[in-house]
């Protein structure tokens, strides 16, 4: 069912996300850039150890919360052009 978090369902946007974290480059111009997105990606990442965090403990919901997160981090990233999607647009949300 579509509208049910499972282990399984947040397994496989933690999967996603590992997808789109290891897929999108930097694209910055400038170190003030270069700072920005290392903020980006530190966020990411905490939200994705979070959710793997949550799901070991059964929290499902804060666990699909986290994981959303960690994506839009990174989708967020390839949208302003600080990183490229790559013309992934299963991945990313692209400009």
């Amino acid at each position: 069912m579509e509208d049910t978090i499972t282990t399984e369902r947040i397994e496989r946007y933690l999967a996603i996300t590992a997808e789109a974290r290891a897929k999108a480059t930097p694209s910055t111009s400038s170190q003030e850039d270069e700072e920005v997105l290392r903020i980006m990606l530190q966020m990411c990442d905490a939200y994705a150890t979070d959710s793997r965090h949550f799901v070991n403990e059964g929290d499902l919901v804060s666990a699909f919360g986290a994981i959303n997160y960690a994506h839009a981090w990174l989708d967020a990233a390839v949208k302003i052009g600080l990183m490229d999607g790559h013309g992934d647009d299963h991945l990313f949300t692209l400009p």
